[in-house]
Parts: C-alpha cells; structure tokens; sequence
C-alpha cells in the first residue's frame, strides 16, 4: 500500500444539490440562504436525541458520497463512525441508489401479510450465509426493535421471563431493550419491564473480577454469570452484544461466547446475540459472534443497520428452527406496519451482493490487521494517555486517561479538543467520553485507512503532546 497525502484528502465540492433538484453554487448566497433555513428549521422544530435540546448546534450536511461528507462550504470530512455505524458501504452507493429507485417504481409500499420478493430473498440470502442452522427472518424498523421481539419470542418459546444482559452494554431505547442497556443511558427512564437482570460481562482493562489475565478474566465472567442465572431463576434468555459496540467497544475473550453458549445449554435459556452494530462485516465476519468458533450460534440474532448500509431504517431477528416452530400452529403475537417494507429490503438484497462481490468481510479484516492495529499500537506507544487499545476489523476504540495507574478516563475538556484537532484535519470523529471511535465504512480503501491513521496520530500528538 502507498501512502496517501494531505493534498489528496479530504476532497472539496463546488457545489451541491437541494431537496427542490436544483444545483447551487459552494459560497453562493443561494447556498448561504439553504444553510441558514437549515438550522433556523432544526433548532426551531426539530427535537435532538440524547441531547439537552438548548445546549447543542447541530452541523448541516449538504451532500454525502463515498466515504465523505460534506458541510454547506463544501468542506469534506472523512466519516470516522459511517454516522451511527451504519453506514457499511458509505453514501450513495450506486447499486444501493438503484435498487431503491427500481423498488419505488415497482412496489413501494406493502402490507407485510403480503408475499415480497426482495424481503424474501433478503431473508434467503441472510439465513444461508451465516453462520449455524437458521430457519427463518422476522424484519422488524430498526434495532431497538428487532431487540424486543427477540425478547419475546425467547419468552414465550422457553415460558420463562427474566432477561439476562450485562452492564456494559447499549441495546435501544424501547421499552425492554433500554432496560436491558447496561450503561447510563437506561437511567432517568421509567421502569418498563422489570424482568430484566445485569451481569458483569469480561473487560480485562477494567475488569470488575481483579484478573490479571484475559483467560482468568474469561473464567470468572462466565462463573459470575452463572451464577447469576442459577440465583435469579426463571431466565428466558441471556442478551451478549459478541463485541460490546457504543458502550465501549470491547472484543470478549477467546472462549467468552462458547461459554455462554454452554451455560445457557445447561440451563435451558436461549441466547440472544445483539448484532445490531457488528453485523455485516464490521469485525470481518458477517457476524461477529463468528469469531467465537467455527461450530457456535446463538438461537436469536438481531440485526440492522449494516443489513442494507443504512439507506432506509431497517432491523430484524434470525431465528432458529425451534424458535420458528414455537408459533408454527399458534399465532405471534407481534408485527410492525413496515415489516419487511420492500423499499428498506431492496437495497438490503444489494448490499448483500455488493459484500460477497466484492470481498468486503475478507478485506475490512486484512486492513483492520495490517493498517489500524499496528498504527494504534503505535499511538499507545507514544502517549502515556492511551490507556488501552482495543477492537477488531473496523471497529475500533482508544481510551484516553488522566493518569495511567488509576485509569482515571480523561477530562471533557481535553477530549473535546482531540475532537476537534480531527474535525480541523478532516475526519469527523466519534468522540464518547474517554474514548475516541474508530467505525469508518467498510469499503474504505487501505490508502483512505492510512490517511485516516496519520491524521488520528498527528491530532493525538497536538492534544498530548508528541
């Protein structure tokens, strides 16, 4: 791989399209106009998620392409996070473009107790390339979702009703699935189901079982657990994201998943592996828990996001025959108005194509391994500050610290420069606390990563030093 230089990236555009079709001119007091109406509209109408609504000023974005976006200027930056994780193939990619705009001019809009071609050969296409023995797809809007009929399906299939999920951990902001997020997010919400039950699962760096090892810390998760489920009773199912994604970005230990496979085996609890922000390639497999063993799946896998690159909300849960057969002669009691909608599964069935055509899955792990580990590590060489380093593929965090020894996470205030620093070399970053993100979209080429990695690194040294 050649090295890219800072005159190649990021780009700049002249000009851009508004939602009418007309063209105008970057700098143009027509394009000034259009920036100006934006944000009168959405500090004026528009109510933000996660946000105190009068402390935050959003920033327009006039056009998105590839793996850029672009603010009313015509200023790129590089898209560090694909938006939320979302945004596999990056923006407007051409065969996801096409195949919503053949899919409004054929059906556009389909009660789901109808028969839909592209959401059944999008759900064809999903069981038989993953991993283990699945049976069929139930397609839900999105991710919070998915997450709550896999709950209840476990539920009912097993007659149980406790839900075991761990503390660090991010799963929607519904009813059931914010209460089975484990970290802040859930709190300052009513108590909606409280049939739902933590658990410590294994982060070595910060490990709440004092291990000193990853296969110590392994054991113990999985003991604590356990115990955990053998204390509670009733348990319908354990939630495990297979690579914890927003709270943390912590890749479990080898061994981790295969033993929550065993103890739910043992118990009689299903598991429910929460793909929402892993699936599609962004460790390098389809889904993650793939890394655990070539012979493990879950009996739930919810998916979103990069099932159709994030072009249209879209969200769904893969299920075992079993699963299926428990409501094989006796109705589900569940379903969304947009099940399936055919124009949110077209580009699903593209993008499905466009990662086994174009090798995505082999190619994010290969620069994942050979472009953004080695150049981490680097940075964590250099900068007592960069108290861990972690991920796999495209899906990357580096923990920032005050001091080393206590692990005591960064202030806001120098984060929000790292923030910054990166914005002014033009990456648009993923800052969440103490740890900067690292999720581009997955067709980024290895000379776009190396880009992205000097700029990473020249920002890390003007914030702390070189």
């Amino acid at each position: 791989m050649t090295s890219a230089t800072a005159s190649d990236f990021p780009p700049h555009i002249d000009s851009f399209e508004l939602p009418d079709g007309s063209t105008v001119q970057v700098g143009s007091p027509e394009a000034q106009a259009a920036e100006k109406e934006v944000r009168r509209n959405d500090r004026g109408r528009v109510f933000h998620s996660w946000s105190a609504q009068g402390a935050i000023n959003p920033q327009p974005i006039a056009k998105a392409e590839g793996v850029w976006i672009y603010d009313y200027e015509g200023t790129g930056y590089f898209d560090l996070a694909s938006q939320l994780v979302s945004a596999n193939l990056g923006h407007a990619h051409p065969d996801l473009v096409e195949a919503i705009q053949r899919q409004v001019t054929r059906v556009g809009n389909l009660n789901p107790a109808f028969a839909n071609d592209v959401r059944g050969e999008l759900a064809d296409t999903i069981v038989e390339r993953a991993q283990g023995e699945f049976s069929h797809v139930f397609f839900t809007n999105g991710g919070a979702d998915a997450i709550e009929h896999a709950i209840r399906m476990a539920r009912l299939t097993t007659g149980k009703q406790k839900i075991l999920s761990a503390y660090r951990s991010y799963h929607g902001a519904t009813g059931s699935a914010i209460m089975a997020t484990g970290e802040a997010r859930r709190l300052g919400n009513p108590t909606t189901d409280g049939d739902i039950k933590h658990f410590w699962g294994p982060f070595l760096y910060r490990s709440p079982f004092h291990s000193t090892t990853e296969q110590e810390e392994c054991e113990r998760a999985l003991e604590q657990l356990e115990q955990t489920l053998i204390f509670e009773g009733d348990v319908a199912a354990v939630l495990v994201e297979p690579v914890v994604g927003s709270s943390g970005i912590i890749v479990p230990p080898e061994g981790y998943l295969q033993g929550v496979r065993e103890i739910c085996d043992r118990h009689g609890a299903k598991w429910i592996a929460d793909e929402v922000m892993v699936g599609f390639g962004r460790t390098g497999r389809m889904f993650a828990y793939e890394h655990g063993g070539s012979d493990l799946q879950p009996d739930l896998v919810t998916f979103a996001k990069g099932v159709n690159g994030g072009m249209a909300p879209l969200g769904g849960v893969m299920m075992t025959e079993e699963i299926y057969n428990r409501f094989k002669d006796s109705s589900y009691p569940g379903g969304l108005t947009y099940s399936g909608h055919p124009v949110a599964c077209a580009p699903g069935v593209a993008a499905q194509e466009v990662y086994r055509r174009e090798g995505t899955f082999d190619h994010v792990a290969q620069v994942g391994d050979e472009v953004i580990r080695p150049a981490l590590e680097k940075i964590a060489e250099a900068h007592s500050e960069v108290g861990n380093v972690r991920g796999r593929g495209f899906f990357w965090a580096i923990e920032f610290v005050a001091d080393a020894t206590s692990k005591q996470p960064m202030d806001a205030d120098r984060m929000g420069a790292l923030g910054a620093a990166l914005k002014a070399s033009g990456l648009w970053p993923m800052v969440s606390g103490n740890r900067l993100h690292i999720a581009p979209p997955l067709v980024t080429t290895g000379e776009q990563m190396e880009w992205v990695m000097e700029q990473i690194t020249a920002a890390v040294d003007e914030v702390f030093g070189a």
